[in-house]
């Protein structure tokens, strides 16, 4: 079966490694015309997406980038220590959290499906689709088309394969700005692979340092959201509106920002509605293109990858497209539309939590029925039991 995935950032190249160890022929296309698809943010890989990489046998590609993160520490406003302990599996290396750009997780993954022999066609933005009852063809504003027997719209939080399936739904707005930055020069204290949370008076703060000294940093804000397509801000701007919300504070947040020169971007916090239509005859959204959530819970990339997974196995072992699509989707929308629940109440600040954070340690006891749906040797039932 041939399989065409638009998109080749993580969710894409990810569900392209699932597919094609599953056995299908599959395309990515992607519109970008490099690796460099993002504004230079970085993420966190929790221990269910580093699970979800495993099963894709491609723990080691995204190892060699980023470093991991053992553990948690929460600090007050005035900057105590309120708790620290581990952080996800840390005991299980090829577990643990880790912290990298979004551009290093994307490289890392369009090398190793580059490395398994499957196709990624860059420079190739879709314009429309035709969804028929025996295949989907997709053309590309260069004007070449491609035609396969499924379609998988994995092209983000703005999919144009969502516009062209369902014009109506648009991401919202979450209630926050996010704010990324680094810094070389501005000490952080904290143990070696912690990543450090900031219960601050009007933000929520987080940084994690990398073994070279970098230290990598976020902060969520209240406010209005960015006007759509108005021009990125100089990061002394951006420095200014954040400065004086970290001053209330008695905390590191504020220096390690000050120190961070033109290292910094914002972006909003952007959530699809729940319910949103995953899938249209032989079509079907994955990731953020069909379940996007405020990042308050870091949990996207994950997530995505844990769809990769899920994807191919439904595809792999029940009989045709739509039982394939719909068993899909009795099995991920319950758990990643919970993640869009909690990450938008974090981001409102709705939901009491013990801290404001991006990341969220696993649980004492492991989600057996999410262990089952990943194991790339256990069958996937139609059902989610």
């Amino acid at each position: 079966m041939r399989v065409l995935v638009i998109g080749g950032g993580i969710a894409g190249t990810a569900t392209a490694l699932g597919l094609h160890k599953a056995g299908f022929d599959v395309t990515v296309w992607e519109a970008h015309p490099d690796t460099a698809e993002d504004l230079g943010a970085f993420l966190t890989l929790a221990s269910n997406g580093m699970r979800a990489l495993a099963q894709l046998d491609a723990t080691d590609a995204v190892a060699a980038v980023g470093f991991p993160l053992t553990s948690l520490r929460l600090l007050d406003s005035r900057g105590a220590e309120v708790t620290h302990g581990p952080l996800g599996e840390a005991a299980d290396p090829a577990l643990r959290y880790r912290c990298l750009r979004r551009g290093e997780l994307n490289a890392a993954l369009q090398a190793e499906a580059v490395r398994r022999g499957i196709r990624l066609r860059h420079g190739a933005r879709l314009v429309s689709l035709t969804n028929g009852p025996d295949d989907v063809t997709a053309r590309f504003a260069d004007g070449g088309t491609a035609t396969g027997e499924l379609l998988i719209g994995a092209d983000g939080l703005n999919s144009t394969v969502r516009r062209l399936l369902l014009p109506e739904i648009r991401p919202g707005y979450a209630g926050q700005r996010v704010y990324y930055g680094y810094t070389g020069t501005a000490p952080a204290p904290g143990p070696a692979g912690a990543i450090t949370m900031v219960r601050g008076s009007g933000t929520a703060f987080g940084y994690a340092v990398s073994p070279a000294g970098e230290t990598y940093w976020f902060a969520r804000a209240g406010g209005d959201p960015l006007p759509v397509g108005a021009p990125a801000e100089p990061a002394a701007a951006l420095r200014a509106h954040l400065l004086p919300l970290l001053r209330e504070d008695a905390t590191p947040a504020a220096g390690l920002v000050s120190a961070s020169a033109d290292a910094v971007m914002v972006t909003n916090a952007t959530e699809l509605p729940l319910g949103t239509t995953w899938h249209s005859g032989r079509v079907l959204l994955i990731g953020d293109a069909a379940h996007a959530a405020s990042p308050a819970t870091g949990q996207g990339a994950s997530m995505a990858l844990e769809d990769a997974v899920v994807l191919a196995k439904a595809l792999r072992d029940l009989p045709g497209p739509q039982p394939a699509f719909a068993a899909y989707e009795r099995h991920r929308r319950p758990r990643v539309e919970h993640n869009i629940t909690v990450s938008g109440g974090l981001s409102r600040g709705t939901r009491a939590a013990s801290g404001p954070a991006p990341v969220v340690a696993r649980p004492a006891e492991p989600d057996e029925r999410l262990l089952r749906q990943l194991a790339w040797d256990v069958p996937l039932p139609a059902g989610p039991h």
